[in-house]
This record gives structure tokens, C-alpha cells and sequence, in this order.
């Protein structure tokens, strides 16, 4: 025990002790988690088409074959190869009778060329699979979407440690489920389960933040820091999960991912301590006032419709890809690198350009970027000439998320009570609604009228929304909320709110520097 102890003193867990209170820590905390949630949330993009195809695939070919096999003719065969037209004949030898019978023999195949495999038709099998992975990919998101409205109430209950802890349970548990699934149903289960994790990371995640840097700007890097994790999520998923599963196998990927998680609940289970119980001392405005406020629904359709675009393209680019490109199973993933990468570069530019340009301006200049990328997707010829247009897609969401995520915070100290639980369950009910509805809606689109009409679609609304976050540029303050801030005896904390040419604060009696 007294060497457990000195390690204790002298080590990393007694710097995990004393850096507690650490905003940063707890900003380390809340990035990892992103990166581990949404690394799940893409690793499967390259994985679930192929594999789904390829159980499919071989399920059909037994079926056949067993088919073929039981309206053979019985009896004994002999080959017969004819020198006159080069064609092969069976010839039945049956038991009740001498004379033999010539019958035609079933085609031979023909030797499959090395790309055969990964040039699927476009038939029936094909079609369906867009449907089939839409579902699967909607599923998370769906069950993120209807979680989300009791997690954002429970974290003023309760604190923001417990939800966080339970997320990452939640999301280890459905990790290996991915990872020894193999049937649709299963697949299915694993993925809704993460969207109860998802939820319980991200609502908690958003608003310790939003707790912890108060400052209105310092909040906006924070968000974008800890956004910059999802972004490397979404960056690394994809290409990690196509090369995995092609040279190493399905499950390879999930175990690493299980891993870190339990890397990070370490983290979480000594930083955080999960056991606390720690509700907010006021009581927060109500979900419902909250979604009432027509402010916060626009800043909740930009982070909507924008991730729509990506959550559409993610089921159904692959199956366009193996359709019209011959792409091989590393290329599948390999695809979305641009888009990721653009993110991450979009996320960590404007957590502080946004501030200084209007982040309503950064919005809609995102949601326009959107449109436009999306609309030229469906003219590329190969791999390369996607490279562009994800590029614009990942920079143009990055643009908008950056900007949207500190709005919402925003938004409730300017005219709501500031506690965060409520309204960043709301922003990710938002994010779940394009992950939700993108996938199921678009897997049908692709089927009936094709992928390009589905960008079509998806582009044009983003362009439509763009106008609306105009009304973002100078909200107003709730009367009770404004004469708090024009009361000049008030001794709450600093804040500062900035706007396209105004700015509010909030008391002017505390030092400005806030502890770390």
C-alpha cells in the first residue's frame, strides 16, 4: 500500500487529482469522447455496404445453387464435348433405361475478371441495399433524437458527470456488439444502442462546457476545440474502417475503438467522478419555452439541414460508388477523407473567425457552400473528382456547426435562464433529425429517382435555408434579462455577448481573468 501510495502522489494520478477543477481537462475529456463517438459514428460508413452486399450476395448465390442443384436430372452423368461446335452435353445414363439421353448442359460461367467483385450491377440486390443501410445508419440517430429530450432535463437534475459516464458504458457495450455481429437484426441493435450513448456524451459534453467557460467568446474556442474531436472522428472513421476491414476483417476496427473507450472512461471515472450527484442551482427554462423561441429553431435548422447533406451522402455515395465506379472497398471510405479533413480545417478557423465576422454571416455563408458542394457531387466520373466537392461540403458544415454550437449558449443568456442542458439537447436533437431523416429518406430517394436527384434535392434546400440565419444578426434580449444587464449595481459574473455591431456585459465587478 505505501508504494500504491507514493505513486499516487508523484504520479499521473495525482495530477489527474489536482488538475480536478481544470477547465481544460474537462475540455480534454468531453474532445475525446466526441473523437470516440463519432469515430463509431463513421467507421462503419465503409463497412455496412460492402458487408451487408457481400452476406446478401452470398445468401442469394446458396439459394440458387440449391436450386439448381434439386431440378438436376438424377442419374448418371458422362461429358460430352463436341469437336464439330465446341459445346459441352451431359449425357443421363439412366438405370431403367439403356439407351442414353443427350440434354443440354447448363452454361458454364464464365471465369470472373479481378475487378468482378467489385462491380455489383445495378439490380434489385443493389437497390435494396440502399434502403436497407439508410435504415441501419437512421437508427442511431433516431433513437438519439428521441433520448435527447429527457438527457438535457436530467443534466440540471443531476450534473453533467453521471449522463457523461454512462455514455461512454453505453457506447463500449455497443462497440463489441459491432464488432461479433453478424446478421442485419443484430447490426441494427448495436447501432440504436449507440444513440443512447451518443446522446448522454454529447448533451453532457456540450454543457459542462458551456457551464465551465462562461465568456462568450472563450466559450465559442472551447466549442470549437471540443467540435475539432468530432471533426477528427469524422476524419479518421472512414479511411480506418475501409483499410481494417479490407486487409485485417469486419471486427479489427471496433475492438481498437473499444480500447480507447475504456482509455477514456479511465480518464472520466477519476477527472469527473461520476458518483457525485451535482445539480444546477437555478432551475433552467423549460424544453418546450425553449423550443418556442423562434431564434433557437432557426440556429437548430442551419445545424439540421446542413449535417443532412453529409448524413444522405454517407449511406448512398458508397452504393453509387460501387455501381458507377468499380470502387474497391478502400475507396469506399477513402472518399470522405476530403470532407473530413475540410471539417476539421472549417471547425478550428472559424471557432475564432465567427466571432470577429458575425457568426450568423459564417452561417449562412456555410449553408450556401453546402448547397453548392452538394449539388456537384453526382458529376464525378471516378474517385478523384469527388475530392472537391466533399472538400467544400466538410468546410462549409465546419462553418456552420462552429457557428451555431456557441449561438445556442448564447442565445439562452441573452434571453433565457443560463443553464444549457435543455438547449444543447435541443441543438443535438437538430443534429439527430438530419442524421435521422437524411439517411431513411434518402436510401428511398436513391432507390426510386436515383443519387443525383437525391443531391439535387438536399442542395437546393440548404441554398433555401441560407436567408434565415440573416434573422441571427441581432437577436434581442428578454426584457428581464435586459434590465439585468443595464443594471449597473448587478455583481453577477462577466459575460460578454457580442453581435454584428453591438455587444452586451453582464456586471463589471468581477476579474477578468477566469481560473483554470
Amino acid at each position: 500500500m505505501g508504494l500504491f501510495d507514493a505513486f499516487r502522489d508523484v504520479g499521473v494520478l495525482a495530477w489527474l487529482r489536482e488538475g480536478r477543477q481544470s477547465r481544460r481537462l474537462i475540455l480534454l475529456i468531453v474532445f475525446i469522447a466526441l473523437l470516440l463517438d463519432n469515430m463509431l459514428l463513421t467507421v462503419v460508413v465503409p463497412i455496412i455496404p460492402s458487408y451487408l452486399y457481400t452476406v446478401d450476395d452470398e445468401a442469394a448465390t446458396a439459394v440458387r445453387n440449391h436450386s439448381v442443384s434439386s431440378n438436376s436430372p438424377s442419374g448418371t452423368f458422362q461429358t460430352i464435348v463436341s469437336l464439330y461446335d465446341n459445346s459441352t452435353r451431359l449425357t443421363n445414363l439412366s438405370p431403367q433405361v439403356g439407351t442414353p439421353t443427350v440434354t443440354p448442359a447448363l452454361t458454364p460461367k464464365p471465369t470472373p475478371t479481378p475487378n468482378a467483385s467489385n462491380c455489383p450491377k445495378a439490380d434489385d440486390q443493389l437497390l435494396n441495399e440502399n434502403v436497407k443501410v439508410g435504415l441501419l445508419f437512421a437508427s442511431k440517430a433516431t433513437v438519439q433524437l428521441i433520448t435527447n429530450p429527457f438527457i438535457g432535463p436530467l443534466t440540471n437534475r443531476i450534473g453533467y458527470q453521471i449522463p457523461m459516464f454512462a455514455g461512454f458504458c453505453i457506447m463500449f457495450l455497443s462497440t463489441i456488439m459491432f464488432a461479433f455481429s453478424s446478421s442485419y437484426t443484430l447490426l441494427f441493435v448495436a447501432r440504436s444502442l449507440q444513440g443512447v450513448g451518443s446522446s448522454c456524451s454529447s448533451v453532457a459534453g456540450m454543457g459542462m462546457l458551456a457551464s465551465v467557460y462562461t465568456d462568450d467568446e472563450e466559450r465559442g474556442n472551447a466549442i470549437g476545440i471540443a467540435l475539432g474531436g468530432l471533426a477528427m472522428g469524422v476524419l479518421v472513421g472512414p479511411p480506418f474502417g475501409s483499410v481494417m476491414y479490407e486487409f485485417v476483417g469486419k471486427a479489427a476496427p471496433f475492438l481498437i475503438l473499444a480500447v480507447l473507450a475504456v482509455l477514456d472512461g479511465a480518464l472520466q471515472l477519476f477527472v469527473l467522478q461520476p458518483s457525485k450527484v451535482e445539480p444546477e442551482s437555478q432551475k433552467g427554462t423549460s424544453l418546450f419555452t425553449l423550443m418556442k423561441d423562434p431564434y433557437i429553431l432557426i440556429a437548430a435548422g442551419s445545424i439540421c439541414f446542413a449535417n443532412m447533406a453529409i448524413a444522405m451522402l454517407e449511406p448512398a455515395l458508397p452504393i453509387w460508388m460501387m455501381e458507377t465506379m468499380c470502387a474497391r472497398k478502400w475507396q469506399l471510405g477513402v472518399a470522405f477523407l476530403p470532407a473530413s479533413i475540410s471539417y476539421l480545417i472549417g471547425t478550428n478557423i472559424f471557432a475564432v473567425l465567427a466571432n470577429k465576422m458575425g457568426r450568423w454571416l459564417c452561417s449562412l455563408i456555410g449553408m450556401l457552400l453546402v448547397g453548392v458542394s452538394i449539388l456537384c457531387v453526382p458529376f464525378a466520373k471516378d474517385i478523384y473528382g469527388l475530392i472537391l466537392p466533399n472538400f467544400g461540403v466538410g468546410f462549409a458544415i465546419g462553418m456552420v456547426d462552429s457557428s451555431m454550437m456557441p449561438i445556442m449558449g448564447y442565445l439562452v443568456d441573452l434571453r433565457h435562464v443560463s443553464v444549457y442542458g435543455s438547449v444543447y439537447a435541443i441543438a443535438d436533437v437538430a443534429f439527430c433529425m438530419g442524421f435521422a431523416f437524411g439517411p431513411s429518406a434518402g436510401g428511398a430517394i436513391a432507390r426510386s429517382i436515383g443519387f443525383p436527384w437525391l443531391m439535387t434535392i438536399i442542395g437546393v434546400v440548404d441554398i433555401l435555408f441560407a436567408p434565415l440565419c440573416f434573422f441571427l444578426r441581432n437577436p434581442p434580449a428578454n426584457e428581464e434579462k435586459m434590465a439585468i444587464l443595464m443594471d449597473s449595481n448587478c455583481s453577477m459574473r462577466t459575460r460578454s455577448y457580442s453581435t454584428q455591431g453591438s455587444s452586451y456585459q453582464m456586471g463589471d465587478d468581477m476579474d477578468p481573468d477566469s481560473p483554470e
